[in-house]
């Protein structure tokens, strides 16, 4: 394609290229597809169960019910798009949906992060100062805690869509598996590195800021676990703590991976690239809310009512 210089206002539309060099397109938009429809029906039934239960109205179940919101969010604006070109072969993405996507994608990659650090807030609470946790995390200020993640996602989202809306673009190719920040700013006809400085902080923030308190906190529940004496009560909370710490992994895993092989002078492919993107916006939506189904007697109990409840 000949290079056309457009305005960001006269782009009408992208086209996804990311699949294009890859084989097995219909499998591979299947597996998405069930992947994401999975994922749905396990978030939206953590949801469904926990805000019609007055007994799971507590600050770990208000935390997992925010999680799944978030989870819904950030595979699907991912998801839709991989979806939409791989089964219905509909590469081109309008501008507008393009730039909502990205907006969608990022501010629940955002809160996802936020998500989890409350949770390893939480069960440090829980477990490092059992007879006071009551008093110390009422649901009101885990709800106020969880209002301001959202605000702050909403905040650095908005200032990097606007900032993406107002660039102009040489030619209209995304040559990444669906529309983020870093896809379209490849995509415009100007020098990149000045864009990156905002998202990079973000970046930053998430990875050197966000991660070493949850493994801090994470690292004072084991400790605090090991303390306790060899019974019972302490193997379940050990297996609380691994349960929980597990979608932290699942999350942070890809970017890591990314960071360190950057750092180690390994330089990876746009297949590579965009194979981790991929992963980083399936599995953690997938694994979260069953991990916390699973592991959590009250939400197994929840469901098992339900089910009695429709099906006798």
């Amino acid at each position: 394609m000949s290079l056309v210089n457009f305005s960001g206002q006269n782009v009408v539309e992208f086209t996804i290229t990311g699949f294009d060099h890859l084989p097995y397109h219909k499998l591979m938009g299947t597996v998405i597809l069930l992947a994401y429809c999975l994922a749905l029906f396990c978030s939206t039934t953590n949801i469904c169960v926990i805000s019609t239960d007055r007994r799971l109205h507590r600050p770990m179940y208000l935390l997992i019910c925010n999680l799944a919101l978030v989870d819904i969010m950030f595979t699907t604006g991912a998801s839709t798009t991989m979806i939409s070109v791989l089964l219905a072969g509909d590469k081109t993405i309008s501008y507008h949906s393009c730039l909502a996507r990205v907006y969608i994608y990022h501010l629940g990659d955002i809160t996802e992060c936020l998500a989890l650090s409350l949770m390893a807030l939480d069960r440090t609470v829980a477990i490092s100062e059992p007879l006071r946790y009551a008093t110390i995390l009422t649901n009101q200020r885990v709800f106020i805690l969880i209002v301001v993640s959202w605000l702050l996602g909403i905040c650095l989202m908005g200032t990097l869509v606007s900032i993406a809306d107002q660039l102009p673009y040489c030619q209209p190719v995304i040559k990444y598996v669906f529309c983020d920040y870093a896809a379209i700013i490849r995509a415009a006809c100007v020098d990149p590195e000045p864009y990156w400085v905002l998202s990079s902080t973000g970046a930053l923030w998430l990875l050197g800021g966000q991660f070493p308190l949850i493994l801090i906190s994470y690292g004072k529940l084991v400790f605090t676990v090991l303390r306790l004496p060899s019974t019972e009560k302490g193997g379940r909370t050990f297996r609380t703590v691994i349960s929980h710490f597990i979608p932290v992994v699942c999350y942070y895993a890809p970017k890591l991976v990314s960071v360190l092989l950057t750092r180690v002078g390994v330089t990876l492919n746009l297949t590579e690239r965009n194979a981790l993107l991929i992963i980083s916006t399936l599995v953690p939506p997938l694994i979260n809310p069953t991990v916390y189904c699973l592991q959590s007697k009250e939400i197994r109990g929840a469901v098992l009512r339900v089910l009695r409840r429709n099906l006798l």
